[in-house]
């Protein structure tokens, strides 16, 4: 604790504050609460939302930067260059103990620290560096006799200079000299490692507070560079989330490993600690397999921070060209993905800050439903999207992976698959190639991402916007950017961002962009995207026309610059009450046998069933359930053929379909009780042991 001589100490003898949140399961209304009293989250700098690169590994200063310049070659960007612990001096005489602790640059391999650094920020970049603070500051530290100076501290023995988190004269030796010097030559924020406990000279004072608290105000400094305060460290408990950035640990590179992170990222929000940095794609351990990496990418793409990481290792790495060509291109595709997703990003950001509403939600945060307990690997990411990741291998008959999903109320369109469209208020299945994750967006959502060809390092104010319009419902986003009076300030003003507003109005088909709260005057370009809707219909006029065109279950209209009309509104009549496309069943249906590597007997025994119309669709499902064929393949065809009520036997609608499945569930249920007993009244042990089961309930 911080008292009135503003100087740590322990909590005063006697002294108990407690606190009792009850909110009748309303959790969102209970954080929200917990912000007021312990502090918001801080808006982050725009940079950080990017790509960042780090690994445990010796590079010389060649090394690194021709490292960046691939990555810029392969069209993916950067922003962060995080350099592990070989930056500073590792291999130290004996008698100084290990070469964990260091603040020495090693020059073997980075010889001239300032002018690497500064190619680095040419290049885009900020650059963070490792620090393990345990050992203090020894005598082969170049700085050594400065910290001693300004410490008044005896070197004639040359003892070390020991840390203590809890001695002012050391932290401000630490941070006025140590640290500031270093700064100086580029550094513009550090990774702090703290590894060695709760244990200071003041019983209750933990070193990793003091450390965290202390970089973060001391980072304000570097405000030119950074933008905003930042440290990157470990979590240290409840009030953690008012120094982002959070380094979660070392992850071993299992599917396990994978599976953990959704959950655990998003229930961290129930503790108000939003900004989780994962190693992804793992750190040791475990084995080499391109369809995790690709899987764990997809998923730091919908994480609060993406930083690819990896051990020291001769066989552990990132680089997406070093994965054969379908996992290569699948991770640059979401490293891409990860920077166009900015804009949505950073109003996040804002939004975390002053509404307290952090980036990642668990379900039951929105709904108090029973089934949105049931699904914690799957998260809201924003208020507008839906992610259900997969952390689990592909099926070899189907090939396609698959995550379980509780769909509220509503109908939803796949982000990554147009062309399926789900209703809600129910469980699903959802199967998904490699190169796409289930993400969902119910009717009447928009997103922005920056389309800005040739994306570069460093996270620019985008050239063009494309606007993912879900038809269907009305909608609306506050598109929030920095503005030149957001960016020089450490706390600023929710009326100093740049703020523009996009209408969507349903029955009218208008969609209104602007005005900018603060104009820029710089030129951008507007894309509209209507995602699962490709009705040839479709004209944009503003007032004249413009062209249309349809690409893989969308419609594109291209707007090109209205920077003029930045200062006002402008709109774009679509056609009013545009709807979702319906799924065509039949095609889907037969695209996944057709790449399903199984018997041809069994495709033409699953297709005779699905296609043959004599027979009711509640038959037809039963004798799909009850045939001797694949779970995953049955699962896969029962996902589509169930996703949209709309596609089969439109004219009854949605009522049709509820009245098949409440007949057929029951019969479900029944036929299948003999087989799945043992699942269903003991407790899961295994995804394996419950699928069948599952999800055809699910249906």
């Amino acid at each position: 604790m911080l008292f009135e001589n503003g100087w740590i100490a322990t909590r005063k003898p006697g002294r108990i504050d407690g606190y009792l949140f009850a909110y009748n399961g309303d959790h969102k209304a209970a954080i929200k609460d917990f912000y007021r009293l312990s502090g918001s989250q801080p808006v982050l700098p725009r940079w950080t939302l990017g790509n960042w690169w780090s690994r445990y590994h010796e590079y010389t200063a060649d090394e690194y930067l021709e490292l960046v310049d691939r990555f810029s070659r392969e069209g993916v960007p950067l922003n962060v260059g995080v350099i592990d612990m070989d930056w500073h001096k590792v291999k130290i005489p004996e008698q100084y103990g290990s070469g964990w602790t260091g603040y020495s640059w090693n020059r073997d391999l980075i010889s001239n620290p300032e002018a690497f650094i500064r190619e680095l920020h040419k290049r885009g970049l900020k650059v963070t560096v490792n620090d393990h603070p345990a050992d203090g500051v020894r005598a082969f530290e170049d700085q050594y006799k400065d910290v001693a100076k300004a410490m008044n501290f005896d070197t004639s023995n040359e003892e070390p200079i020991n840390f203590d988190c809890t001695s002012r004269k050391f932290l401000d030796a630490y941070f006025d000299v140590l640290k500031a010097n270093l700064e100086k030559q580029g550094i513009d924020f550090w990774w702090i490692d703290w590894q060695q406990g709760t244990d200071s000279m003041i019983p209750g004072v933990d070193p990793l507070w003091v450390l965290n608290h202390y970089h973060y105000l001391t980072s304000q400094r570097n405000l030119k560079s950074i933008e905003k305060p930042i440290t990157f460290s470990r979590y240290a408990g409840p009030g953690s989330h008012r120094y982002p950035i959070g380094f979660s640990g070392d992850t071993q590179i299992t599917w396990a490993g994978l599976e953990f992170q959704p959950e655990f990222t998003a229930t961290a929000s129930n503790i108000g600690f939003g900004w989780w940095s994962h190693d992804i794609g793992g750190h040791l351990g475990g084995w080499r397999s391109n369809e995790l990496t690709a899987r764990w990418v997809q998923l730091g793409c919908f994480s609060p921070i993406l930083r690819l990481h990896s051990s020291k290792s001769l066989w552990i790495s990132k680089e997406p060209w070093n994965f054969e060509p379908q996992t290569s291109k699948v991770i640059k595709d979401f490293l891409v993905l990860r920077h166009r997703l900015i804009p949505y990003l950073y109003t996040m950001n804002v939004r975390a800050s002053y509404e307290n509403e952090p980036l990642i939600q668990p379900m039951y945060w929105n709904h108090k439903d029973e089934e949105a307990h049931a699904v914690p690997n799957q998260y809201y990411f924003g208020p507008d999207l839906i992610v259900a990741p997969i952390t689990s291998p592909n099926s070899a008959v189907t090939l396609l992976g698959n995550a379980t999903a509780w769909l509220p109320k509503g109908r939803f369109v796949s982000l990554f698959s147009p062309h399926l469209v789900y209703d809600g208020d129910r469980y699903v299945r959802l199967h998904r190639d490699l190169d796409k994750v289930p993400v969902l967006a119910k009717e009447g959502t928009i997103i922005p991402l920056d389309t800005t060809p040739n994306l570069a390092n460093g996270a620019q104010r985008p050239s063009e916007i494309t606007i993912c319009l879900v038809v269907g419902a009305d909608a609306s986003f506050e598109l929030v950017e920095e503005s030149q009076e957001s960016d020089s300030e450490t706390h600023p003003p929710p009326s100093s961002f740049c703020r523009t507003p996009i209408t969507w109005k349903q029955q009218e088909g208008i969609l209104s962009i602007g005005p900018e709260s603060k104009p820029s005057g710089k030129p951008r370009d507007w894309v509209v995207k209507l995602i699962g809707h490709t009705n040839s219909n479709v004209q944009a006029r503003l007032p004249s026309h413009f062209p249309v065109r349809h690409e893989d279950g969308c419609t594109v209209v291209k707007l090109g610059n209205v920077n003029d009309r930045s200062s006002v509104a402008f709109e774009v009549e679509l056609g009013g009450d545009l709807q979702l496309d319906v799924v065509d069943i039949k095609k889907h249906l037969f695209e996944r046998l057709h790449r399903a590597e199984m018997w041809y007997d069994s495709k033409d025994g699953a297709w005779d069933v699905v296609t043959n119309s004599s027979d009711s669709i509640e038959d037809r499902v039963k004798k799909l359930i009850n045939m001797d064929a694949d779970a995953h393949l049955k699962n896969a065809v029962m996902e589509v053929w169930a996703a949209d009520a709309r596609s089969e036997g439109s004219a009854a609608g949605h009522e049709v379909w509820a009245e098949v499945k409440r007949n057929i569930v029951d019969d479900i249920k029944e036929a299948m009780k003999d087989d799945l007993t043992k699942s269903i009244v003991t407790e899961k042990t295994s995804v394996e042991d419950n699928e069948d089961w599952d999800d055809y309930v699910m249906i």
